[in-house]
């Protein structure tokens, strides 16, 4: 089967037909083009997407996280943005494996097929030419024929008259010599004219054409097998990329079974535990006795009679009381009516701190962990858990942070620490450069004038005392706290800094709380009043402490230096034991060997709990 034999009368179809081929072509490589510009925009769209529903840096989504459905739904949006980088890979490769190489491809086979066809076109020409020699051979033959035939007519007819000279005769007759001579050359001219366009013709069709044509139909041919194995390339880069997509919906899948609701409970309790007990009965009143006002414990007079005047309400009672909490019953007490103990609680000025006390600054702020000193391990006082909720709803924020429940005021108290020796760590870093500087410039004056920078090293030094005040003064109060929690099996983390300067914190801040207008509050708070714990003791109690026991093992996923006084040092892929899991902070507590412990960040380790501390192995 050949284009050459078959075809050998269709030049001018064939070449339409090539010309249709390569615009096929070209339809097919605008067609890939289109869809990479589709697979772009897509893959644009999912990772706007996917950044659209990324938590905020310093945002309150970024706190949202640690629940594990929260944690699922970042890893969703990770594996979103890995998918959409997929189909960016798809683009890349479809736009260099086809849409360019077939471009060039186009490019030389119209190149080629303009060469074939010019020569077509060339082997045409020259067919023709010869077709009208011959034409022009047999019309001089055919001409010169007719010629001699009447000279010879008009010989014989000058021949035949007897009026006409013997010269005339002659001379007719030799111009018909000449004629028929004429005649002769001419068919002699025509004959090889004819041969030889019949060679020619031969050669055309059965040597010319045929090469020209078939030289066609390879072109066509190759042509096909590109476009076919550019289908075949189309779709196998789709079908490189889909075990990669594959993991990515596997990781979204994993990110759902890992998804823990009793965890995530418990993360709840941990973030909105206040500390406080609920309300004890509501005792019954009997009005058939006498109504006497006596002191209970429930009063909010002082029931010691020590001398103290009762406050009273400075104006008009603000928002809703609640006298309804039972207090718990002492051999010795004699309860009141609730009526007279609701009278007076709305007569009366009892020793309440509501919001605006706190927001004012007119009460110090021990007084205000004393506050919730008393909720701990206590029953619940009306006014205080009032006082509670109205800093809740409110928005008070005391610095002490007292206005939280005990276990979150801690940490709230470890990150203002950590944040503070962090601030006064680059404070220290920029005075030692700026000291370094100037040295150079005693040792060279050319370099600059020393003296220049003797206001910023006042500036800083201004400063580093005044975080050095506010670390104090924030470990003095983490380390109250975290002399009341219950034990938990661990000791305080905080930088040690400034251990030294810290009891003397402490012990004025107790002095604060004698001295307050609120140290009156009943035998609690004179009961509690002395409790006091210096840091020098608790670090002592800390050091004596038996080594945790291991709750499972971890992998250091990178590496960390642990430059602050209570971490540890890592390397990458090091295996350590877990003694105390992340509570909520982001640290890790590890042991290497038997006597070197410290903390990690948690994003820094892949965590294995056992199963008999978890109930079943957890991945962090």
């Amino acid at each position: 089967m050949s284009w050459g034999t078959e075809l050998w009368d269709q030049f001018d179809n064939l070449e339409k037909h090539t010309q249709w081929g390569i615009d096929i072509l070209e339809k097919y490589i605008k067609f890939v083009k289109e869809r990479t510009e589709i697979e772009l925009s897509y893959a644009k769209q999912l990772r706007n997407l996917s950044k659209k529903y990324q938590p905020k840096k310093n945002s309150k989504e970024e706190e949202e996280y640690k629940y594990t459905s929260c944690r699922a739904f970042l890893s969703t949006l990770n594996e979103v943005n890995d998918y959409a980088g997929q189909h960016e890979v798809i683009s890349e490769n479809m736009t260099s494996q086809i849409t360019v190489d077939l471009a060039r491809y186009v490019q030389e086979l119209k190149q080629e097929r303009k060469s074939n066809f010019h020569e077509g076109r060339k082997a045409q020409q020259h067919i023709e030419a010869c077709w009208k020699q011959l034409e022009s051979s047999k019309r001089r033959f055919e001409r010169d024929c007719k010629e001699a035939e009447r000279a010879q007519q008009y010989f014989e007819k000058m021949d035949a008259d007897i009026n006409v000279t013997k010269a005339d005769v002659e001379k007719a007759r030799q111009q018909a010599q000449v004629r028929h001579q004429m005649a002769e050359d001419s068919k002699a001219d025509y004959s090889s004219a004819l041969q030889r366009f019949n060679q020619e013709q031969h050669a055309y069709y059965y040597t010319h054409i045929p090469a020209i044509f078939q030289k066609i139909q390879e072109m066509e041919e190759r042509r096909i097998v590109r476009m076919g194995a550019s289908m075949r390339t189309y779709a196998e880069l789709d079908r490189q990329v889909t075990p990669i997509i594959g993991k990515c919906l596997d990781g979204i899948v994993k990110a759902a079974e890992a998804i823990d609701h009793k965890s995530d409970s418990q993360l709840v309790i941990e973030a909105y535990k206040s500390g406080f007990e609920p309300p004890g009965d509501v005792e019954f009143e009997d009005y058939t006795q006498p109504m006497k006002r006596t002191v209970s414990d429930n009063s909010l007079s002082n029931p010691r009679g020590e001398g103290k005047a009762d406050l009273k309400f400075g104006g008009k009672p603000k928002g809703k009381l609640w006298p309804f909490i039972k207090k718990n019953k002492s051999p010795k007490q004699q309860k009141e009516p609730l009526s007279h103990r609701f009278n007076e609680f709305m007569i009366s000025k009892p020793k309440i701190h509501c919001f605006r006390s706190l927001k004012r600054g007119t009460q110090p702020l021990c007084f205000h962990k004393e506050l919730m000193k008393r909720t701990l391990g206590k029953p619940t006082y009306a006014f205080e858990a009032r006082d509670y909720v109205l800093s809740l709803k409110l928005g008070a924020a005391p610095e002490d942070f007292s206005n939280l429940p005990p276990e979150q005021r801690r940490k709230r108290l470890q990150q203002k620490v950590d944040e503070l020796n962090r601030d006064l760590q680059k404070e220290l870093d920029q005075r030692d450069a700026i000291t370094k500087m100037k040295d150079v410039y005693l040792k060279n004056p050319q370099m600059g004038d020393p003296g220049s920078l003797d206001h910023r090293l006042a500036e800083l030094g201004q400063n580093i005392e005044k975080l050095r005040l506010e670390v104090q003064k924030f470990e003095a109060w983490l380390a109250e706290v975290e002399g009341r929690l219950p034990a938990r099996g661990e000791g305080r983390r905080q930088s040690g800094m400034f251990d030294s300067q810290t009891a003397p914190a402490v012990s004025s801040c107790a002095q604060d709380r004698e001295s307050s207008p609120d140290g009156s509050y009943t035998e609690e708070q004179s009961q509690e009043s002395g409790v006091k714990v210096p840091a020098t003791d608790f670090d002592d109690e800390f050091d004596d402490e038996e080594p945790l026991p291991a709750i499972g093992t971890c992998r250091a996923l990178y590496t960390f230096e642990g430059q602050n006084e209570g971490t540890i040092s890592v390397a990458e892929g090091e295996t350590l034991f877990v003694i105390e899991e992340d509570k909520g902070d982001g640290w890790t507590r590890i042991r290497r060997g038997e006597d070197e412990e410290g903390y990690v960040p948690t994003s820094y380790v892949e965590v294995c709990l056992d199963r008999n501390t978890k109930g079943a192995k957890t991945y962090i």
